[in-house]
C-alpha cells in the first residue's frame, strides 16, 4: 500500500511539471508575437491615425478664410473643366428634356492649400473635406433636376496636390431643357446642350475654361439610345449677361441627335398606306353591294383616325404642323375621298335609273305602241327621240295596219341619229360618266393610285 500511494504521488507531480511548462511556453509565445507586431506596427506607422487634425494643420485650413475664393481682390481666377459623358439615359419628346449622368471635374490653384512635400504626393480627400474650403460654384443652366449619387457614399473626391492645384471630381445626373423643333418628325435631327455656368461669380471673378479645348469632352463608347443616334459631341464658350448682375462665363456641352426611321416606318407610315390601299379595293366591288362598300370605307376612315390618335398621344401640343402629320392627313383624305367616291356612284345611278323610269312611262303612254311592243324597243331610244315622241298625237301617227312599219323605221332613225350623236360626243368625259356611272369608278382605280405614288415621291424627296 505504501508503495502505491508512492507512485500515484510521483506521477502527479510529473504532470504538474508538464502543465507548468507548457504554461511558460505559450507565455513566451505570446510575448514575442507581442514583440513582432510591435516591431511590424513601427516599421509601418497608420499614417490616417489622427489625420483630422495633422491634416488640418498641414493644409492650414483653420489659418485661412475659405468662404472668399483664392486671391481676392487679384484678377479673376482660371477655373477649367473637364467632362466625361457616362450615360445618355433618356430623351422626352413631350417634356422636350434629355437626362444625362456624367463625371463633372474642376481644376483650379489656391496657394492656401499648398502644403510641403519630400516626394511631390498628392492628397486625396472625399466630399467631408470640400465643406471646409473653398470650391467652385457652377451650376447647370435651364436644368430642371439633377443630383449628386451618394451611393453607398457621396460620389466626391478632392485631390491637393503640394503647389496648391486641386483637382475636384463628382458624379451628377442632371435633366435639362432640349428646345426641339419637330416640324420634320420623325425625319428630323435635333441638337441638344447642357450649360454650365459659375452662379455667383461673373466673370471678373472667376474664368470658367474648358481645360482642354475639344478635347475636354470625353464619352462613353457604349452610349446609345433606342429612338436616336448620337451623331456628335463638341464643346464651346460664351458670355451670358444677365442685367442685374453682369457678365458670366458659360459653357455648353452640345450633342446632336438624329432619329431612327424604321420604328416609325412599322408603326406609322406602314399602315396607313396599307389602309389607304384598302380602301381602293371598294373600286373592284359592285356598285350595287351597298353594305360591302360602304363598311370598307368607314373601317379604314376610323382606322386611320386611330393612327393619327396614337401618333399625337405621343407627342407634345405643338402649334405646327409636323412631317407625319403631312403624311398621315394626305391618307385620311385619300381614305375620305374613297367613300365619297361611291357615295357619287351611288348617287349617279339612282339619278340614271329614275330618268329610265320616266322615259318608259312616257313612251307607253304617248306612243299608244302595244306594250309588247314596248318592251321590244326598250333600250333603243334615247330621251331626245323618247320627247320627239312624246309630241305626235293618235291623228298625227299612220294607220293602224301600217303603224308597225313605220314606227320601226322612225326609232330607226332616231337610233341612227342617236348613234352619229354619241360618236360627236365620244370626247367629252363628263358626259360619258353620267351616262355611265361605271366611268366613276374605272377613272378611280388609275386616278386614285397614281396620285398617292405621285405625293409619296414628292414627300420621301423633301423630307428624307
Amino acid at each position: 500500500m505504501p508503495y502505491f500511494t508512492k507512485l500515484l504521488l510521483l506521477i502527479f507531480c510529473l504532470v504538474l511539471l508538464v502543465e507548468s511548462r507548457k504554461h511558460r511556453r505559450r507565455r513566451w509565445t505570446s510575448h514575442l508575437d507581442v514583440q513582432r507586431a510591435s516591431h511590424i506596427f513601427k516599421r509601418n506607422q497608420d499614417l490616417t491615425k489622427a489625420r483630422k487634425g495633422k491634416t488640418e494643420q498641414l493644409l492650414r485650413i483653420d489659418e485661412h478664410d475659405f468662404s472668399m475664393r483664392p486671391a481676392f481682390g487679384g484678377p479673376a481666377i482660371p477655373v477649367g473643366v473637364d467632362v466625361q459623358v457616362e450615360s445618355l439615359d433618356s430623351i422626352s419628346e413631350v417634356d422636350m428634356d434629355f437626362t444625362m449622368t456624367l463625371y463633372l471635374r474642376h481644376y483650379w490653384k489656391d496657394e492656401r492649400l499648398s502644403f510641403p512635400s519630400t516626394n511631390n504626393k498628392s492628397m486625396t480627400f472625399d466630399g467631408r473635406l470640400v465643406k471646409k474650403i473653398w470650391v467652385p460654384d457652377v451650376f447647370f443652366v435651364h436644368s430642371k433636376r439633377s443630383f449628386i449619387h451618394d451611393t453607398t457614399t457621396d460620389n466626391i473626391m478632392l485631390r491637393v496636390f503640394p503647389d496648391g492645384h486641386v483637382l475636384y471630381s463628382m458624379r451628377v445626373t442632371v435633366t435639362a431643357m432640349c428646345n426641339m423643333d419637330f416640324s420634320r418628325f420623325p425625319l428630323d435631327s435635333q441638337t441638344c446642350s447642357l450649360e454650365l455656368e459659375s452662379y455667383a461669380y461673373t466673370d471678373e471673378d472667376l474664368m470658367l475654361y474648358w481645360k482642354n479645348g475639344n478635347e475636354s469632352l470625353k464619352t462613353d463608347e457604349k452610349i446609345s439610345l433606342s429612338q436616336f443616334l448620337i451623331q456628335k459631341f463638341h464643346t464651346t464658350s460664351r458670355l451670358a449677361f444677365y442685367s442685374s448682375t453682369g457678365w458670366y462665363n458659360r459653357l455648353y456641352i452640345n450633342f446632336t441627335l438624329r432619329r431612327h426611321i424604321f420604328f416609325f416606318l412599322l408603326q406609322t407610315y406602314f399602315p396607313a398606306t396599307l389602309m389607304v390601299m384598302l380602301s381602293w379595293v371598294s373600286f373592284w366591288i359592285d356598285r350595287r353591294a351597298v353594305p360591302a362598300r360602304v363598311s370598307l370605307g368607314i373601317t379604314t376612315v376610323l382606322t386611320m383616325s386611330t393612327i393619327i390618335t396614337g401618333v399625337n398621344a405621343s407627342m407634345p401640343r405643338v402649334s405646327y404642323i409636323k412631317a407625319v402629320d403631312i403624311y398621315l392627313w394626305v391618307s385620311f383624305v385619300f381614305v375620305f375621298l374613297s367613300v365619297l367616291e361611291y357615295a357619287a356612284v351611288n348617287y349617279l345611278t339612282t339619278v340614271q335609273e329614275r330618268k329610265e323610269r320616266k322615259l318608259r312611262e312616257r313612251f307607253s303612254c304617248s306612243c299608244g305602241i302595244p306594250h309588247s311592243k314596248t318592251m321590244m324597243l326598250d333600250g333603243n331610244y334615247s330621251e331626245s327621240d323618247a320627247n320627239s315622241l312624246a309630241g305626235y298625237t293618235r291623228n298625227q301617227m299612220v294607220p293602224e295596219e301600217e303603224k308597225p312599219e313605220k314606227v320601226v323605221v322612225h326609232l330607226a332613225m332616231s337610233n341612227e341619229s342617236n348613234s352619229s350623236r354619241k360618236r360627236g360626243l365620244k370626247g367629252h368625259v363628263g358626259l360619258r360618266i353620267i351616262q355611265n356611272t361605271h366611268a366613276i369608278d374605272k377613272y378611280s382605280r388609275l386616278i386614285f393610285p397614281g396620285t398617292y405614288i405621285v405625293f409619296n415621291l414628292i414627300y420621301w424627296s423633301v423630307f428624307s
